[in-house]
């Protein structure tokens, strides 16, 4: 499953803008909300747009890094958040 998407341009936002709207379209018709609280944008790379996106009428909460699955995924791609975690403990 794709989690990622690439967006250069302003018809990228859009496309994206509609994805989420058609997701969120989707998950009303089979009663299967999504926690818009628990979404999150990171942007990734130097020539990102940083546009705003919404879901279920709430504009999504822009991180720098995000816990997915255990690992620690940052906008700058780095190693070293999770490997501190991980001396940590």
């Amino acid at each position: 499953m794709q989690r990622y998407i690439v967006v250069n341009s302003q018809e990228d936002i859009k496309s994206l803008r509609n994805d989420l709207k058609n997701l969120v379209k989707w998950s009303v018709d089979w009663q299967m909300l999504f926690n818009a609280d628990k979404c999150k944008i990171i942007h990734v790379g130097h020539s990102n747009c940083l546009a705003d996106y919404n879901m279920c009428g709430k504009k999504l909460e822009t991180v720098d890094k995000e816990k997915d699955l255990g690992a620690i995924v940052s906008k700058d791609l780095k190693w070293d958040k999770q490997c501190s975690q991980a001396v940590k403990k």
